[in-house]
């Protein structure tokens, strides 16, 4: 007979599982994902329900494969996490998340991730499983090579923003493509400059800082700070005027401002994690609904 004590704390280490399997997927890094939006917002398409629908589904197969992702990269650094100051408190780091149960957890949300993006449309599921691929090898190998690192994550970002015309079967804007591509890197390169100032000495753990300078990440961040104003500008200038305000071309305005914001962030060095500054700075929400704002009502006024 089994006492609701035994049956208690035999269900406690499967909660203990539960609870660092949902902490090793990192949720409250999904907003990355809603790059997914962009261009169907962009191309004044979202309102429609089979582009909206295409889009959620883009939305969630990204949300499952990014989660996926951690699971295995956390898998393959846990002997170097277990060396830093901060990573070593994660699940699987830790020992809380065993390895089996994180890569076989894994593996089913990158199926699902795929057959989500095959509901939607062939060409997205080609470029699910393309990013699990990549992701895949950076965790094992590309990671700790000097700029290619940084130049796989920001293909992530654009895989993602690029995601949703796929799905819903929308013709991409070049100008788009370079938005998305240099504000990708520029996140990226702010990101790796970042943590080169964060680890200081501990920059080891990660073994391509070692090779980066403070000089070079920022060159690299700046070039790409500059490349993206001006390819957003040049995309707002295209775009027709339908009631004579030229709504999109006014969008420039906190668009700037808010890649000014978070360079500041980038160059105090407290950008290792871009979802936080999203999260936390209440200044650039606001730069980001101003933004938000003018280029829907030049969405609806053409």
């Amino acid at each position: 007979m089994v006492t609701e004590g035994a049956v208690g704390s035999a269900a406690t280490p499967q909660r203990g599982v539960a609870r660092a399997l949902v902490r090793a997927a990192r949720p409250r890094q999904w907003v990355k994902n809603l790059l997914v939006v962009a261009a169907p917002l962009a191309a004044g398409e979202l309102g429609d329900g089979d582009v909206l629908a295409a889009t959620v589904l883009a939305l969630v197969g990204f949300c499952l494969a990014s989660s996926a992702v951690y699971l295995v990269n956390d898998t393959a650094d846990r002997e170097a996490d277990r060396a830093h100051p901060t990573k070593r408190f994660r699940p699987i780091a830790s020992g809380v998340l065993p390895v089996p149960v994180a890569v076989g957890v894994a593996v089913v949300l990158g199926l699902v991730a795929v057959g989500l993006g095959l509901v939607a449309d062939p060409n997205l599921a080609l470029l699910l499983a393309a990013y699990l691929a990549i992701q895949v090898a950076y965790a094992f190998w590309l990671k700790h090579e000097p700029v290619l690192d940084i130049s796989i994550v920001a293909a992530g970002f654009l895989m993602r923003a690029v995601a949703g015309g796929l799905a819903a079967d929308l013709l991409l804007s070049q100008w788009f493509l370079l938005v998305a591509g240099f504000g990708s890197l520029f996140i990226v390169a702010g990101k790796r400059y970042s943590e080169l100032h964060t680890l200081g000495s501990e920059a080891g753990t990660r073994r391509s800082l070692v090779r980066y300078t403070d000089t070079y990440l920022r060159f690299v961040w700046s070039t790409a700070a500059g490349a993206t104003l001006i390819s957003y500008s040049l995309w707002a200038f295209e775009q027709p005027t339908g009631d004579g305000v030229p709504w999109h071309t006014i969008s420039i305005a906190p668009f700037l401002m808010g890649l000014l914001r978070y360079a500041v962030d980038v160059d105090a060095g407290t950008a290792a994690e871009p979802e936080d500054i999203v999260y936390r700075d209440r200044v650039l929400q606001l730069l980001g609904a101003v933004w938000l704002v003018t280029v829907c009502l030049g969405v609806l006024t053409t």
